[in-house]
């Protein structure tokens, strides 16, 4: 849920830039928020209220103006339209202390997925045009998108099966989010393999301040081990979670984690 008053917001991010921290704000104008996808031609055609990409945007900027008149350091989740990454470009070159991430499924896929996934590729923010797929990739190489998150939202089947329109959003992450990078930016000559460790490990890790994020002797050996060109097919018998709320159930992904070590010990082998 976004945080609706503004006053309230404003007093929040210079509060936690005063204590060193920051506030990671869900932006969501609810008055235009209303509905169960994208706003569109997709939305239109399966009968159910469409999210307008205003609802992101005007309260993304509200951030940023808060940000920027205060000189403060806030955070936006999970951007998903062209409109959020260009305004976030264009106050980072003026010298504003805003940060932001976006998420695999945003670089991965349209809201053409609804078609094919259904409940299962229902997130908020939800999937956008391509324009806007394009320009979150663009955000990526730029510098503009500080860090890719999964925001990893799992679901029990018979809730996603209450319909399109009701079902609640989310989708579960972690277990394609290496797949989907590798496949979209890296495959794609979009980004290098040290562009993705800074935006899934060492920028969170910087962000947050904690001694997480790099390989080096001494620190904690939180480790993936992966063959980036082994294919596979995503099933849901092999996945880990408990809820199987995916759109890429079903889809021929390609580097396959073999190993996960937290704290040095392997808790994961694929």
């Amino acid at each position: 849920m976004p945080v609706v008053n503004s006053r309230l917001m404003r007093e929040a991010i210079i509060n936690a830039d005063k204590l060193g921290t920051f506030v990671a704000s869900h932006c969501e104008e609810k008055s235009v928020a209303k509905g169960a996808i994208n706003a569109g031609k997709v939305a239109d055609e399966l009968g159910v209220d469409g999210v307008l990409p205003e609802a992101e945007e005007i309260m993304a900027a509200r951030e940023i103006v808060i940000s920027e008149t205060n000189n403060v350091h806030a955070h936006i989740c999970h951007i998903s339209t062209k409109t959020t990454k260009n305004m976030v470009r264009d106050a980072k070159k003026r010298g504003v202390k805003i940060t932001c991430e976006t998420c695999p499924h945003y670089f991965s896929f349209t809201v053409d997925e609804v078609l094919k996934s259904g409940v299962n590729a229902k997130m908020n923010p939800p999937l956008r045009e391509e324009k806007d797929r394009q320009a979150i990739i663009e955000g990526l190489q730029e510098g503009t998108i500080d860090c890719i998150i999964t925001d990893h939202a799992p679901h029990a089947e018979d809730e996603k099966a209450k319909g399109l329109a009701t079902a609640p959003n989310g989708i579960i992450g972690f277990e394609t989010a290496l797949s989907a990078e590798i496949m979209n930016l890296i495959d794609t000559g979009k980004l290098s393999y040290l562009d993705l460790v800074r935006l899934t490990s060492y920028n969170p890790a910087n962000l947050l301040k904690i001694e997480r994020g790099s390989i080096e002797e001494g620190k904690v050996a939180d480790i993936t081990i992966f063959d980036p060109n082994e294919k596979y097919t995503y099933t849901k018998e092999m996945v880990v979670s408990k809820s199987k709320n995916s759109p890429f159930i079903g889809k021929e992904l390609k580097g396959k984690v073999k190993y996960t070590l937290v704290s040095g010990k392997v808790v994961y082998t694929g």
